[in-house]
């Protein structure tokens, strides 16, 4: 297989990745083979999964913007993933030039895309480290120069926190985060859930089991369970819903959704 000019050396492109597969959902081109191979083979399943993908990115960029409008300015953005159009720092600095945003994930082609894609942006970086590791983000040098804890910070855990299984104990690597933050920082959530998926849970595990056997578990929680990711934050209205159902840009725009757009839940909550 050739390795293409933008595929940092030392990655292993005959496996895929979740981050160069959620590209693929949403039309990028920063993907391999085995990645679109084993999206197309999830999609045999559940054949919404670019809806349901458009509507997380549709569902940050509309949290981001609420984050700005609370005088919020500085952003971490963990799992962040390959950069496409309307990212983050792209949303935030429309918004307010002044804002700070820094990402984090631990897949490399997505750290090295991010970097060139960052490059000579003063207000933005990207680190390489894992949401399991909470420490080794907020010691981060690039972090650390970047952001000031000490002020509030948008947190975003966008479609990253499904991918971190139980016994690897992500309330507690949410927590030790939300410590870190100061009062009035808000974190954003989307997860997976078989909550809102317009097919039985036997369909939706065909793709769920796509990306277990590529060693990447997809944990489906309960309404219940990602509940309890927002514990010492007041949720922001409308609370814990449906990607489309929080805060949508205009009264009808729902009436319009795909149904896989409701697949799974997104909040954000207020750290009091």
């Amino acid at each position: 297989m050739e390795r293409p000019a933008w595929a940092p050396q030392g990655i292993d492109i005959s496996v895929p990745s979740v981050s160069r597969m959620y590209d693929f959902y949403l039309g990028g081109s920063h993907n391999f083979e085995v990645d679109r191979e084993a999206a197309r083979k999830a999609m045999e399943f559940m054949p919404g999964l670019p809806k349901i993908m458009q509507a997380n990115r549709a569902f940050m960029r509309r949290a981001v913007r609420y984050a700005v409008s609370q005088g919020i300015t500085q952003f971490l953005d963990i799992g962040s993933g390959i950069p496409t159009f309307g990212n983050v720092h792209e949303v935030a600095q429309a918004a307010e030039p002044e804002a700070r945003v820094a990402y984090v994930d631990h897949d490399p082609v997505a750290v090295a895309h991010s970097r060139a894609v960052l490059e000579g942006n003063d207000r933005a970086v990207i680190a390489a480290a894992d949401l399991r590791r909470p420490q080794e983000i907020v010691k981060s040098p690039a972090i650390s120069e970047l952001l000031d804890l000490d002020r509030p910070v948008a947190l975003l855990l966008v479609a990253v926190l499904h991918f971190i299984e139980d016994s690897d104990d992500p309330h507690t690597a949410v927590a030790e985060l939300r410590e870190q933050l100061a009062p009035g920082s808000l974190i954003v959530i989307t997860h997976a859930s078989y909550e809102g998926i317009p097919l039985t849970r036997e369909e939706a595990g065909g793709a769920v089991g796509v990306y277990n056997n590529i060693r990447n578990p997809l944990v489906m929680r309960s309404r219940e369970e990602i509940a309890r990711f927002f514990e010492g934050h007041e949720m922001v209205e409308p609370g814990l819903v449906s990607m489309p159902n929080w805060r949508p840009d205009t009264p009808h725009a729902v009436e319009h959704e795909d149904p896989f757009a409701f697949s799974g839940f997104a909040g954000v909550g207020r750290k009091a």
